[in-house]
């Protein structure tokens, strides 16, 4: 059984609870179904008839800002303790947290409504916002628009192109791909070259106080 039929059977049998229940595993890291091949799918039975709009995205929505909360309290309650214990081991140290918490309140919220579309982030970003200790309104204000902007963004390759939907969604998954490539070596390069420049500012610095 391929991954389609699989969907199609799971559709069949519970209707909405699929994205009820599928959506909350998909943000927890357990991707059983996956996220976007559901919400495409859901999008395209929505234009056979089968579903009806406004239930399918509600659904959606409850779902997938389910999820988001779930990983963003986990994160929250356990997330620095562990990484206090057991991040030398990953060599994630807590002041490397606190950088990246500088990093996100200076450019993150911007990004955090966009980040639901970038393949492999989705299923950690809840996790990250509750480690880094964002304010939950952070998440009303930016993780729900995020949310409801992926729903609505794959729900709709479903149904406006309906028989299309699975080239349609492999086009849109591969460019997203090549997004994120670009994303990483641009935040590398950034890192490098701050590095860099921290350097010389330092080194500066000390040949102006021997002097």
């Amino acid at each position: 059984m391929n991954l389609l039929e699989w969907i199609e059977r799971m559709f069949e049998q519970y209707g909405y609870l699929v994205l009820l229940i599928g959506l909350p595993l998909d943000f927890i890291a357990l991707p059983i179904p996956p996220g976007n091949s559901t919400l495409t799918y859901t999008g395209f039975l929505t234009y056979k008839g089968i579903l009806e709009i406004i239930p399918a995205v509600g659904s959606a929505f409850i779902g997938a800002a389910l999820g988001l909360t779930i990983t963003y309290m986990l994160g929250f309650k356990f997330g620095m303790p562990l990484i206090e214990r057991y991040g030398k081991w990953l060599f994630i140290k807590p002041s490397l947290v606190e950088k990246t918490q500088k990093y996100y309140e200076k450019y993150g919220n911007k990004l955090l409504v966009i980040c639901f579309f970038i393949p492999g982030v989705r299923q950690f970003i809840g996790y990250f916002l509750g480690m880094i200790r964002v304010p939950y309104r952070m998440i009303w204000i930016y993780g729900y628009v995020g949310v409801a902007s992926w729903i609505i963004g794959f729900f709709s390759i479903g149904f406006i192109f309906g028989d299309q939907w699975q080239y349609m969604l492999n086009m849109v998954e591969h460019y997203l791909k090549v997004i994120l490539i670009c994303f990483v070596c641009s935040f590398a390069i950034l890192l490098v070259w701050n590095r860099v420049r921290r350097h010389k500012v330092e080194k500066v610095a000390k040949i102006t106080k021997k002097s």
